[in-house]
């Protein structure tokens, strides 16, 4: 009885501790279950949504930039490409490698994929190839299990239906560098993108928009199920400009093979509606990145396709400044109108010869006559009346040498020499550098866009600037009309004898460039030609018959020819340069004659809507 009163406690107490440690644990599995369901119950539900839910910024779509008809010039386009979320996954370099396995990756991908990836937070997307096709997107969608924070993704790329033809105006994007992260962490976003050049630099901040949201559902490998939400985020606003693209075309097509620029404007209040450089560039190579032979092509082009030589290219205005010599003249009562001056073909000055361009001179001439023979020796002694420092604040006025309010980065302003330049410098200005600038030599440096503003400014005799946004997210901007630009203060009969000269210029049989006549009923141009020489030309090759054609491409002079029309109601200014065209009247005027022919029978300033024939083009 002992005996089994004994084993009896032994098991009560066996079954004591048993059944104290079942309570203790069960106690302890309760507390448990009360801490995470009960204490830290929205936690581990926001955790769990966490692994079922992946939430993503997304850029927003950039704002198109149309011409004044509302066709898109920029716009956007979708873009397949694939993403790693480096947060998604234990080891980023095996995916990576899975990733190259299955989509080649290039070297220097790679390295831009491993810098991005030190560079951004671990739960921002990096972009590991963009413009997939549907069969690299097929392989990565079935070995998605082997590719985890791997994702196809759809976003929007730029996209330039007219390509080259207003590349210089439009400019381009391109993937943000360190510095763009740095200013905006928006830029860390996969398909993101900056105005490097042109409009698209300029009116970057209202192009980026701001960024939206996606929620996706996604299984245990991390695939995709479905998408729950998006939010796009705010587009970037649309931009309205003042080109006529089919315009733009057409002058483009004028130039033909030449190195050459011309800018259209709308004389009465700056509005430019074409701005063609010829040779241009695809401006879309930009957005996923130009190759090292390609750069090096563009480089290596002599004709230089990548400036905007209608903002950028400096040139000598040659005898297109006379006209500007000629109110300067006038202005400071160094010449009227009537005053004459006798050509021999020369005028000595100390002990140098300054060279008409006509050898044989041109007799008796008064300002309607110098301008329309474009008399070098005329200009001459009107410059060395008026002296320089005239000179150079009536170029200012006229918009020659001065900043141009132009939405255009890497514009150039150019430049007018005057005397407190020269002694700036430490050297003297002499009495034959005046003499040359009257025609337009020496230090003067302008560009087409310059040349332009100064024939609108002749022809209405109002300080417009050039300019290229008409509405910003629909909302028109100030300059569309005459009266928002100011009078330069020059008295109309001055302005007038300088038209009247231009007029014989075009019009009269003896003018320097019939060939820029106008062959339509009622409508007269008023023009001025201009012959550039880019290197020295002696005596010696003058008397042995010194002849331009026969020089090398590079060293003929250039042809310049600006021109406004109608005559008696001006409303359209052209400038235009034809690098190494050897002259104004033979190679630049004819160009010039047909540029305009076509702006009036556009009217583009005039219309509200695009031309009908050209929206029956567009539905073909």
């Amino acid at each position: 009885m002992k005996r089994e009163a004994k084993r009896t406690g032994v098991f009560t107490r066996r079954a004591l501790l048993i059944g104290g440690a079942q309570i203790a644990a069960f106690g302890a599995l309760a507390a448990k279950l009360y801490q995470v369901q009960i204490v830290e119950g929205s936690r581990y539900a926001t955790l769990a949504e966490t692994n079922r839910i992946s939430a993503r910024l997304i850029a927003p779509p950039r704002g198109r930039l149309l011409d004044r008809f509302g066709e898109p010039v920029a716009g956007n386009k979708l873009n397949w490409r694939a993403l790693l979320i480096a947060e998604q996954t234990t080891d980023v370099a095996a995916t990576l490698d899975n990733f190259s396995a299955i989509v080649p990756l290039a070297d220097h991908e790679r390295a831009r994929v491993e810098r991005e990836l030190r560079r951004h937070r671990r739960f921002i997307p990096v972009t590991l190839r963009e413009f997939l096709s549907w069969e690299d997107m097929a392989r990565i969608e079935v070995n998605a299990p082997d590719l985890p924070g791997i994702l196809v993704d759809v976003g929007t790329t730029r996209l330039y239906p007219f390509g080259p033809a207003l590349a210089h105006i439009v400019g381009y994007v391109a993937p943000p560098n360190d510095a763009d992260v740095a200013e905006d962490t928006m830029f860390a976003l996969p398909g993101m993108r900056v105005g490097r050049a042109g409009v698209e630099k300029y009116h970057d901040l209202n192009l980026r928009g701001r960024a939206g949201a996606v929620q996706l559902e996604v299984n245990a490998t991390g695939r995709v199920i479905r998408e729950l939400d998006r939010q796009e985020g705010t587009p970037g606003q649309d931009i309205t400009l003042t080109i006529d693209s089919a315009l733009q075309q057409s002058v483009l097509a004028r130039l033909g093979d030449e190195s050459a620029s011309a800018v259209v404007m709308d004389a009465r209040n700056g509005e430019v509606l074409a701005m063609a450089t010829n040779p241009s560039f695809d401006p879309s190579l930009f957005n996923s990145g130009v190759s090292q032979a390609q750069w090096q092509e563009w480089t290596r082009n002599r004709r230089a396709p990548l400036i905007n030589k209608a903002a950028s290219g400096l040139y000598a205005p040659g005898s297109t400044f006379k006209m500007a010599v000629a109110l300067a003249g006038l202005e400071s009562k160094a010449i009227t109108p009537f005053d004459t001056v006798s050509c021999p073909g020369y005028l000595d000055f100390g002990d140098r010869r300054f060279h008409c361009w006509s050898k044989y001179g041109h007799g008796s001439l008064d300002l309607r006559g110098g301008l329309k023979n474009s008399c070098d020796v005329f200009f001459y002694e009107v410059a060395r009346r008026t002296g320089i420092d005239k000179i150079a604040a009536m170029a200012n006025r006229l918009g020659l040498g001065v900043k141009l309010d132009i939405e255009l980065p890497g514009t150039r302003t150019g430049f007018i020499p005057t005397r407190g330049w020269r002694i700036k410098q430490g050297k003297a200005w002499n009495i034959g550098d005046t003499i040359v600038s009257g025609i337009g030599q020496g230090y003067m440096q302008l560009t087409p866009l310059s040349l332009a503003t100064y024939t609108a400014r002749l022809a209405t005799g109002r300080a417009v600037q050039p300019h290229l946004t008409r509405s910003i997210g629909g909302i028109l901007q100030p300059g569309s009309k005459a009266e928002d630009w100011p009078s330069l203060g020059i008295p109309e009969r001055e302005l007038h004898a300088v038209r009247d000269g231009m007029f014989a210029v075009v019009n009269d049989p003896s003018g320097t460039a019939p060939l820029a006549r106008l062959p339509m009923p009622n409508v007269q141009m008023a023009g001025k030609t201009g012959s550039v020489q880019v290197r020295n030309v002696t005596r010696e090759q003058r008397e042995n018959g010194y002849k331009s054609d026969n020089l090398p491409w590079e060293f003929r002079p250039h042809a310049l020819f600006v021109c406004f029309a109608p005559f008696d109601a001006p409303r359209y200014a052209v400038a235009l340069v034809v690098e190494h065209g050897n002259a104004g009247a033979a190679a630049a005027a004819p160009v010039a004659r047909d540029i305009m022919m076509d702006v009036l029978t556009r009217d583009p300033a005039s219309r509200r809507d695009a031309p009908a024939a050209r929206v029956a083009e567009a539905k073909t």
